[in-house]
């Protein structure tokens, strides 16, 4: 049976429809948009792993480029590992469904969504994340949703919800947010320093079409849904857990009350769990598993708790304080720019590369082909934090890190008319104890400003967190590693001194509310604008110059029916230019040349050489030229790149000239004035020059 729900979403028909594709899996869904249209599939396995001790939730999001009526680029014409965008994607669909499946279901659950159509208008990301949800909630799987996921951008002055492509272009403010029909789960986005009361605006304007979609998922769910399986609740042995508690109460009490570097805590942690282990190794044999699952719990229970009694943390600090910063710059020579950041136990080694346009990223996908300028990657090698893992290339996490911390400084870039280079900053993450994204940030401001890259403002980034139990919450301001993984909240906010830039919130509970979003960002500021304090003590502005190891850009413009004379037949002229003046040449359809060279002199001499190749000559104008041949009734002199005109034997001299190599030959330079041009022919005159010179006799000239 088919069965399909719509609604009208931003002046849009918005429907989802199951019953009629992928009946196989557990739930099925095709969500449409305008034009677009994406179908989202949840499978879950009958039965856990024995010992599953997490849950194993994947989610794939893949974009089928005959979705736009394209070919996939490149040599292979078939979709290969997913790209940068699909990964992001992936994440915009995981973090708001996760923490909405039951504690104890630990079966292996895969979500996969396929874009097989797309308009070019409509982004197809958040509606899969719709989908997702909309699968689970008519599926037998355990899902406590629906929820609902929307884009907001912000034209003209005006909200809009699920901006086009164009008007995403056009807007000041780009954010993802999903929700509950009750409360925010997450929030992802950048913005043109807007201030925490519009970025709460934009949270409200998207919850009331969150609350539409999920209304329209449980009008679905009610017509077609299945009914739910039953979730194993595992049953926690109070006998063993009064022994663990007897046991480690104070002596855990005791290390979560004591201020311990990560590795100490650490060490202190599996001392404690050796020895309860070891003492009910007798009683309760085999239980090590559970007897470390209520070690962990134990933790939590009375971190969150002195945090929500005492307002005091893992470190000793209070809710509101953030960790000593330690910052240097320049500290490797041979880069570009380079910073040093370290907040607590968090670092990041960071440096910035100034290219040419050849440098630039190219990005294939649905929408149209564009290429990036400006691109910040990020790394977190397994030795941050202390451990040992394979290095097999970029994972998801390392990808949103990177992309959250490019947000948040490419609004800030100076534009490509004023500063033409390529730019990658890379942070290399060398210690890890709580975000390491907003060190990110930092690090990248302060090395493009080393860099001399003419950064509008400097900006930081700060992580909030949350402890929340019933009515009593705490926010806690540069998080540590524990208390993410023990706390509710990870909320990330990036900006300057006149507003945000970047945020970034995930959840585990099942959403908060507007109360604690307001207060989180206010906290955020205070904190934002105490790490911006300090980072100004170590730089004030962009330095006023560029590395000396930067290649040098001049850009300048000409007319588009010049391009082709720039080029050459085959290419010959621009590569002939290349070769002389030592520099690379690039240019745009619009005109636009952007010369580059290690020598700023060079590239000033092929910028010059390019002017007056495309110069057109006028008559009256004197010009210097190159003798390029002779003949016996004058010479032909090159005035400018590749025009020549002819200095008649009789406009060589006052005086008759009965032989021109009584005067020059080929390669000498002269000085000539054009004095007409018939049928696109040039004639030059010497005698003229020297007439006006008032001289009768023959001048010198170099030979």
């Amino acid at each position: 049976m088919i069965v399909r729900k719509e609604v009208e979403i931003g002046g849009k028909i918005y429907s989802i429809e199951t019953g009629r594709f992928a009946k196989q899996s557990n739930g099925a869904v095709m969500v449409r948009y305008a034009d677009t249209m994406v179908l989202v599939t949840a499978v879950a396995t009958e039965e856990a792993k024995e010992d599953q001790d997490f849950f194993p939730l994947q989610v794939e999001y893949r974009e089928k480029t005959s979705a736009a009526g394209k070919f996939p680029g490149g040599y292979i014409k078939r979709e290969g590992r997913p790209s940068e965008k699909e990964i992001l994607s992936s994440r915009l669909i995981d973090r708001p469904i996760r923490p909405l499946f039951p504690k104890d279901f630990k079966n292996e659950t895969q979500v996969i969504a396929f874009v097989f159509s797309h308009d070019g208008e409509n982004d197809a990301d958040v509606l899969a994340a719709v989908g997702a949800s909309a699968a689970l909630t008519i599926s037998d799987i355990p899902f406590d949703g629906p929820a609902a996921e929307v884009r907001v951008g912000r034209v003209n002055g005006q909200f809009v919800i699920n901006p086009t492509i164009q008007q995403i272009k056009e807007s000041d403010v780009e954010l993802v947010v999903a929700g509950t029909s009750d409360s925010i789960m997450m929030v992802e986005g950048e913005s043109k320093e807007i201030s925490e009361v519009e970025l709460l605006e934009a949270l409200k304007f998207a919850h009331e079409a969150i609350k539409k979609l999920i209304q329209l998922q449980i009008d679905l769910r009610n017509e077609a849904g299945k009914p739910k399986r039953e979730t194993k609740v595992v049953q926690v042995n109070e006998e063993l857990k009064k022994d663990v508690y007897d046991l480690a109460f104070e002596k855990f009490k005791a290390i979560v009350h004591s201020v311990l570097a990560k590795e100490e805590r650490s060490a202190k942690n599996k001392e404690l769990a050796e020895y309860v282990k070891t003492s009910l190794v007798e009683k309760y044999p085999e239980q090590e598993k559970a007897i470390g699952e209520i070690l962990h719990d134990l933790e939590k229970e009375l971190m969150r708790t002195r945090i929500l009694t005492e307002g005091i943390r893992l470190d000793g600090r209070d809710t509101k304080q953030i960790r000593p910063i330690t910052i240097e710059l320049g500290l490797l020579p041979r880069t570009h720019g380079s910073s040093l950041f370290t907040r607590g136990e968090t670092q990041s080694l960071t440096t910035v590369t100034l290219g040419t346009k050849n440098d630039e990223q190219i990005i294939d996908g649905l929408a149209d082909e564009y290429s990036k300028k400006f691109m910040l990657h990020y790394n977190f090698p397994p030795f941050s934090v202390g451990e040992v893992g394979k290095m097999s290339g970029v994972g998801r996490r390392e990808i949103g890190h990177g992309n959250l911390a490019e947000r948040a400084l490419k609004v800030l870039m100076p534009s490509e008319e004023t500063f033409p280079y390529t730019v990658r900053v890379n942070s290399d993450i060398l210690e890890s104890n709580g975000s390491s994204s907003m060190a990110t940030v930092c690090a990248g401001s302060l090395g493009l400003m080393d860099a001399g890259v003419p950064l509008q403002k400097p900006c930081a980034g700060i992580a909030m967190g949350l402890v929340k139990e019933g009515d009593q919450f705490a926010i806690l301001s540069d998080i540590l590693g524990n208390e993410d993984h023990l706390g509710d909240m990870d909320f990330k906010v990036a900006g300057t001194v006149d507003g945000i830039t970047a945020f970034q919130m995930d959840i585990k509970i099942k959403g908060i509310s507007f109360e604690i979003m307001e207060k989180a960002l206010a906290q955020a500021k205070d904190g934002r604008f105490h790490i911006l304090g300090i980072m100004s003590e170590a730089i004030k502005s962009p330095r006023e110059s560029l590395s000396p190891l930067a290649p040098r850009l001049i850009t300048m413009k000409v007319d588009q029916d010049q391009i082709g004379l720039i080029i050459g037949p085959g290419g010959k002229t621009i590569q002939g230019m290349q070769r002389l003046f030592g520099v690379d040449i690039n240019i745009d359809d619009d005109g636009t040349i952007n010369i580059a060279s290690p020598n700023k002199e060079n590239a000033t001499k092929c910028k010059e050489y390019i002017r007056k190749m495309t110069a057109t000559p006028e008559v009256g104008e004197v010009y210097d030229g190159i003798i390029t041949k002779i003949m016996d009734f004058g010479a032909f002199v090159e005035i400018l790149p590749g025009k020549e005109g002819l200095l008649h034997i009789s406009q060589i001299d006052n005086k008759r000239v009965n032989k021109v190599t009584d005067y020059y030959k080929e390669g000498d330079k002269v000085t000539v004035k054009l004095i007409k041009i018939e049928n696109g022919k040039f004639s030059l005159s010497r005698k003229e020059l020297l007439k006006e010179n008032g001289k009768e006799t023959q001048i010198t000239e170099e030979k």
